[in-house]
């Protein structure tokens, strides 16, 4: 045979038949189909993945917010806990400050209670000078002298007419008219001088008003 009559019959040969192409045909929508289910269950995955995401995603968004609130939320305290402190700093310079100035009224009142104790002490120990040597003076008035000496001879005369009364007790009664005599006599000098000492009395009294007067006059002065 020519070689035009063995090209169709080699085609015929190579070329494959319907069952085959249809087979071929087959398979190949059957991967396709088998790509597809994959591919969905893929798409499902992803899609449920991607519903995961968004819930994650809106808690997220929800803890945000609510942490968002919560910051603002400790701001205002801390600017209501800062206005707090500002005023307890505020009133703890003035405590300060007012308990210095008391510190300092109290330093000034000690030592003016300290000034004027030692004054008193100072004007207590002047008084007592002044006494003493009010008493001294005084104890050394000739009136002073005198009332003494005339204390002596009226406790002398007492005792002189004791005397004279123990006498006039004796039964023999012989001295009874010069006793009697005595007695007038002495009664008379008591008289006189009980009068004498009343003089000096007052006298006395006069002068210590006026030692009285010149005491407060020294007081005042000091």
């Amino acid at each position: 045979p020519s070689s035009s009559s063995l090209l169709p019959e080699m085609a015929k040969e190579n070329s494959p038949s319907l069952a085959e192409v249809v087979k071929r045909v087959a398979e190949q929508q059957q991967s396709q189909a088998s790509d597809i289910e994959k591919s969905k269950a893929v798409l499902f995955q992803l899609q449920a993945k991607c519903q995961e995401l968004e819930k994650e995603m809106n808690s997220v968004l929800l803890e945000t917010k609510t942490t968002e609130r919560e910051i603002h939320l400790q701001d205002d305290a801390i600017e209501v806990t800062k206005y707090h402190c500002e005023n307890l700093e505020a009133q703890v310079r003035a405590l300060y400050s007012e308990n210095f100035k008391l510190r300092c009224d109290a330093e000034a009142i000690q030592e003016e209670f300290e000034m004027k104790l030692a004054r008193n002490n100072e004007y207590r120990e002047k008084i007592k000078d002044h006494k003493h040597l009010f008493w001294e003076m005084e104890s050394k008035l000739p009136i002073m002298i005198e009332l003494a000496e005339k204390k002596v001879v009226v406790e002398e005369l007492k005792a002189k007419k004791d005397k004279l009364i123990c006498d006039l007790q004796n039964p023999e009664g012989s001295v009874i008219k010069q006793v009697q005599e005595e007695i007038t006599l002495l009664k008379s000098e008591v008289a006189t001088l009980k009068d004498l000492i009343n003089k000096k009395r007052d006298l006395l009294e006069e002068e210590k008003k006026k030692h009285a007067k010149l005491r407060k006059e020294i007081e005042v002065s000091h």
